[in-house]
């Protein structure tokens, strides 16, 4: 990742990175998010400015806290 991606990017590949390696596909990880696949998409394609209860939910479905789910972003 280029140090001049955009926090949106940035973001949106960490989120895909962690999604993966807990083995979720983006439909089962946006159920269990409580959110649209599409929007889960939007996220890690670094298209989607997400909103703080979607970050908490995003953390959440990732056993994270919003701290270590931004961590080193």
């Amino acid at each position: 990742m280029s140090p001049r991606a955009s926090i949106l990017e940035r973001f949106g590949n960490r989120v895909r990175q962690l999604r993966k390696a807990r083995g979720f596909s983006q439909e089962a990880f946006a159920d269990k998010c409580g959110l649209d696949r599409t929007y889960i998409s939007g996220i890690e394609r670094g298209k989607r400015n997400v909103a703080l209860r979607n970050i908490e939910a995003i953390a959440d479905a990732l056993a994270l806290s919003i701290s270590e789910l931004t961590e080193g972003l």
